[in-house]
């Protein structure tokens, strides 16, 4: 079985980087990846904030956060 890696960002230059470098890294064999853009789909910002995304660009990975660079504070997001 497969894990989980949201990959959640606003669409700016640091997050489109760390988007391409992070899911090229990533085992796609290993790993169900789905992209968040939080700056087009706002009614995900609760669950970004529930899973303990602060800022993005950020990888939850099963269940793990990984605050990558800094972006966006997620609150500006809302």
């Amino acid at each position: 079985m497969k894990k989980q890696a949201v990959f959640y960002h606003a669409g700016c230059p640091v997050c489109v980087s760390a988007e391409q470098s992070v899911l090229s890294a990533l085992d796609r064999s290993r790993f169900d990846v789905e992209v968040v853009h939080l700056g087009t789909d706002k009614g995900r910002v609760l669950e970004a904030e529930k899973a303990g995304i602060r800022s993005v660009p950020a990888l939850a990975l099963d269940g793990q956060v990984f605050h990558i660079n800094f972006g966006a504070d997620l609150s500006a997001l809302k």
